[in-house]
């Protein structure tokens, strides 16, 4: 739903993200690769499950914080994506300071060394108690995390989507949306291109076959970019 609003209106899309604090300490881990499977299947997004068992990260709490020190430099947005992805189809165990920091090099225009500091800074804190504060505020029902979980719950978002075929832009094709994005799920190809069905997954392999597109396999589903 948010590659489709931001395909169809742009640079006109503003995101404003509060961390929920998804868990101070994962207690149960197999339960929550539960959660993960379950959300994968649902939402057919990619996620690798086995981190649960191998090597579950402690908190969430600590990915919650480089969020907020991204967004010091208005980069959440693609910083909270970039960790998503480590956590739920790398593996990558995403809990402490140089795991974050090195998930920081992979996100174009970010400042690694600002965003070391401001990650350790007392004002990173404060920003992201507030967000727990807001989100408990409003009753926040915290869903099982997955890589699309930016407005898995949200039924604003939906309705603005339902609506927004009253102002097209014309949406992009498949190639050009992952020339647009780093990385997409074919659900997300589905939304932003308007491709429901087998269309989505028929281009990407099209462009795949053509070495214009490249899939990245995990045990739930692929991200592609381009080639």
């Amino acid at each position: 739903m948010l590659r489709r609003l931001e395909a169809e209106f742009g640079d006109e899309v503003r995101i404003t993200y509060v961390m929920g604090g998804l868990a101070r300490e994962f207690e149960r881990p197999v339960e929550t690769m539960r959660h993960v499977i379950d959300a994968a299947a649902a939402t057919q997004m990619p996620a690798d499950p086995r981190l649960w068992l191998e090597a579950p990260p402690k908190s969430s709490y600590p990915a919650s914080l480089a969020v907020k020190a991204a967004g010091e430099q208005g980069l959440e947005g693609p910083y909270l994506r970039r960790v998503r992805e480590a956590l739920m189809c790398e593996r990558v165990k995403a809990d402490n300071t140089d795991a974050l920091t090195a998930l920081a090099r992979d996100v174009p225009g970010l400042d690694v060394a600002r965003f070391a500091v401001d990650l350790g800074s007392n004002a990173i804190v404060e920003r992201f108690g507030a967000d727990l504060e807001t989100a408990r505020g409003a009753g926040a029902q915290m869903p099982a995390f997955i890589l699309a979980g930016e407005v898995v719950a949200s039924d604003a978002i939906r309705a603005a989507v339902a609506g927004a075929g009253a102002r097209p832009q014309g949406l992009p094709s498949v190639e050009e949306a992952l020339r647009r994005w780093p990385r997409l799920a074919v659900p997300e190809v589905a939304a932003a291109c308007d491709a429901p069905g087998p269309r989505a997954p028929a281009e990407l392999w099209r462009l795949a076959l053509e070495w214009r597109a490249r899939p990245t396999s995990f045990v739930t589903g692929d991200l592609w970019s381009a080639a």
